[in-house]
């Protein structure tokens, strides 16, 4: 079965930084303005999370949440049974990313309903409990491992009905997003994605729109500039990185970048360096 994951994981590095490992005994606050997603698993005791952006939570069980997007929340153990990993998650923050822009504020599982995740959490927690040479190396790429694993057990599992992960779900959107993401500068067609998919035009569009919330041109276009975000990160040239994404010249992708992000390439490196 073709990776589709692979050129996510490949174009938006992932970083993990664990940072509590163990029982929390206090409050702990994260905000917004940190510009990061965050991780947290929950092995025991009760928690409430409390955020202005979703109703409060109280997760009495062994449980996975994240918020993909910098979102300010509070986690208030009830109790001092409480167990928990906690790492900040780079998933190219601060870009146009398609991952980003389809999820949920915050996504719970209980890991009940996961079992696929216990063996990569007994070693997560095994490690935390130790205090072994290389311990917060080996703590950030098992929590970079099990972000990796939500992720395909919310698409394989159909988590999700609308967005990126929904459209991976679906067999036959997954053949044209994936050419997309494996071929940005290409001139992608309506046409050429539904022959890509297996299906018409006129129901490939109509499906397209339904799973993954956007329509075929405006997901590619949003692909592209994120795209084009992350080799200006790397320092790429802007020359190269139109030639790379499918602008065609750097005058174009300026225009690109100017009407969807209110900035040129050079001025929108400048801000996201000094940021």
């Amino acid at each position: 079965m073709e990776d589709r994951l692979a050129e996510l994981l490949e174009r938006f590095e992932l970083r993990a930084r664990v940072f509590q490992a163990g029982p929390l005994c206090h409050s702990a606050h994260f905000d917004e303005a940190d510009g990061l997603g965050y991780l947290h698993v929950q092995r025991g005791g009760s928690l409430r999370v409390e955020s202005p952006d979703h109703p409060p939570l109280l997760i009495d069980e062994p449980s996975l949440f994240f918020y993909m997007n910098p979102t300010s929340h509070r986690l208030r153990p009830q109790g001092r049974d409480v167990e928990l990993v906690c790492a900040s998650i780079e998933f190219g923050q601060g870009l146009c990313h398609p991952l980003a822009r389809a999820l949920p504020e915050v996504v719970l599982i209980r890991l009940r309903n996961m079992p696929t995740l216990d063996m990569s959490l007994r070693v997560l927690f095994h490690e935390a409990a130790e205090r072994h040479c290389g311990r917060q190396a080996a703590l950030d790429r098992l929590s970079e491992v099990v972000f990796i694993q939500v992720l395909r057990d919310l698409m394989d599992r159909q988590r999700l009905r609308v967005g990126l992960l929904a459209g991976l779900a679906d067999t036959r959107l997954a053949r044209a997003i994936n050419a997309m993401h494996a071929e940005p500068a290409r001139a992608w067609s309506l046409e050429d994605l539904a022959a890509t998919a297996g299906m018409s035009r006129a129901r490939f569009a109509i499906r397209f729109r339904e799973v993954v919330g956007r329509t075929p041109g405006s997901y590619l276009s949003e692909w592209r500039l994120g795209l084009a975000q992350s080799l200006l990160r790397q320092g790429k040239p802007v020359q190269l990185v139109s030639d790379v994404v499918g602008y065609g010249s750097a005058s174009a992708l300026s225009r690109a970048f100017r009407a969807q992000v209110g900035l040129s390439p050079t001025e929108w490196v400048k801000q996201d360096t000094e940021g």
